[in-house]
């Protein structure tokens, strides 16, 4: 009798009746609409995306775990489990929800006006609307204070010049929210996020092709030149790094359940390959290195799954740090990155096809252990955490 790791570790005991409605929801929306498609769109590098939104915003997974304006007010954890079904297909389809719920519809919905709220978040939580965040730039990543993007005031107007780069849904959006290093104050606190309608003169987005990573994803350029906003454009109520960080933040307690699913989904895959593939006329699965690797890995994607649940339930009381945000991301992230290439070995020459999604999801997983803060600034967030001193200078 086999056992998975959920079954293993007693996963499923440590949600509540809810959560285990949302997981089986999203379960069965990707294994009946998504999962059947997904290899054909990374390999085609294409997504349809209207099609799609439309169907995640009838499900009730965009801005999820906000409050009012059709968002279902779910629990953090609840949408970080929402996201952990959607990165089991692909990180590709976990991060076009994530960008559009965590990033753009968060930044409005906590730091706008009542006017942009009325006016944007019905219509992206339905999936009528797209939106995307425009803050890295080509040459400022991780140093976002640096950013060269800048809103000029003229009149009663702000006037933005300046690119973005690697920006998720850009080229399909709607709506951007892009921030711009103003003259309102001197230094990080001058940057100021805007509400940028995608159809506003000046605004374009070229799609990024030839991606070898998160293919079944839309990622494209920010380019304003001389976009001409109202006043009523800039969101009122932050300034400074502190808007896009926190809802970085956001972004990033979804990527720490996601991880989760893109290993859990590789690990299963390995497993049920093992049982049914001969070598030397027994499974691969009897062997007793291979079950060294099926062990080790089902340990490391347990414990992944226990550190998210952790954090999940400490958003929902009270509260996560970012920098314990980082050890969630940094973690979990690594380990399925690891798993995902240790069952490539185990799939043999198949495990380089998309027949199988293990080859897949190791290269998305290579673009998510670099966004939302790589690696490194993740494991300068927690060492600074344990020292004191800020080593990222």
């Amino acid at each position: 009798m086999t056992q998975s790791v959920a079954e293993l570790f007693g996963l499923d005991g440590l949600l509540d009746d809810d959560e285990r409605a949302i997981v089986d929801t999203v379960r069965d929306f990707g294994n009946r609409r998504l999962r059947p498609h997904v290899a054909d769109w990374f390999e085609s590098g294409e997504l349809p995306v209207r099609e799609l939104a439309t169907e995640l915003g009838s499900l009730g997974v965009f801005g999820m775990h906000l409050d009012g304006y059709g968002c279902a007010g779910a629990s953090a954890t609840a949408y970080g489990l929402a996201c952990q079904e959607l990165e089991a297909v692909d990180s590709g389809l976990r991060s076009f929800v994530s960008v559009q719920g965590s990033l753009a519809m968060f930044a409005i919905w906590k730091f706008g006006s009542d006017e942009q709220k009325d006016r944007w978040l019905p219509d992206m939580s339905a999936g009528r609307a797209l939106g995307c965040f425009g803050l890295t730039e080509p040459d400022f990543g991780s140093n976002p204070a640096g950013m060269r993007t800048n809103a000029k005031r003229d009149g009663d107007d702000w006037v933005l010049n300046g690119a973005k780069m690697w920006i998720t849904n850009s080229p399909v959006a709607d709506v951007a929210v892009v921030w711009a290093r103003t003259d309102l104050a001197e230094g990080a606190r001058g940057i100021r996020g805007f509400v940028v309608p995608t159809d506003t003169p000046g605004f374009s987005a070229p799609e990024i092709t030839r991606k070898m990573s998160l293919r079944a994803s839309v990622t494209g350029e920010i380019v304003l030149e001389d976009v001409r906003l109202p006043s009523s454009a800039m969101l009122p109520e932050v300034e400074g790094l502190r808007g896009p960080l926190s809802c970085l933040n956001e972004a990033r307690f979804g990527i720490v359940f996601g991880a989760v699913g893109a290993g859990r989904d590789c690990l299963e895959t390995a497993v049920e390959y093992a049982g049914s593939r001969d070598v030397f006329d027994k499974p691969l699965s009897g062997y007793q290195l291979t079950q060294r690797k099926l062990a080790d890995m089902a340990v490391d994607l347990g414990t992944s799954q226990l550190l998210a649940l952790h954090l999940g339930r400490l958003k929902d009381s009270v509260g996560v740090r970012p920098e314990q945000i980082s050890l969630g991301k940094l973690n979990n992230v690594r380990e399925a990155l690891a798993i995902a290439r240790e069952c490539r070995t185990i799939l043999g020459a198949n495990g380089i096809t998309l027949e199988y999604p293990v080859i897949r999801h190791a290269n998305n997983l290579e673009s998510v252990l670099t966004y939302e803060g790589t690696s490194e600034m993740h494991q300068l967030m927690i060492g600074k955490a344990l020292t004191g001193v800020d080593a990222f200078r």
